[in-house]
């Protein structure tokens, strides 16, 4: 009974990591996961307009403006990567 159970946990959670790429896995980085919730949120507020209206507005700024410079913040929304050691 409990194999089943652990069977099925298995396939939903390797069905669920298949269908969204942004869910990670059991190796991924800390850089590598947030860097994925950063640009999953900023994706979400450029596919938003209302949104973007909302930033717009608070920050004074074009539509425009802001859409370009959310799409320049996905290109690397948590900085450079960190180094990685080579063993």
């Amino acid at each position: 009974m409990a194999s089943e159970l652990r069977y099925t946990a298995n396939t939903q959670l390797e069905h669920l990591h298949a269908r969204y790429t942004g869910t990670g896995h059991a190796d991924i980085s800390k850089y590598d996961w947030v860097t994925h919730q950063h640009r999953d949120t900023l994706a979400s507020i450029v596919g938003h307009p209302t949104l973007t209206s909302y930033l717009a507005i608070a920050d004074g700024e074009s539509l425009g403006r802001i859409r370009f410079e959310m799409t320049e913040k996905m290109l690397q929304p948590c900085g450079p990567p960190p180094r990685r050691d080579e063993d």
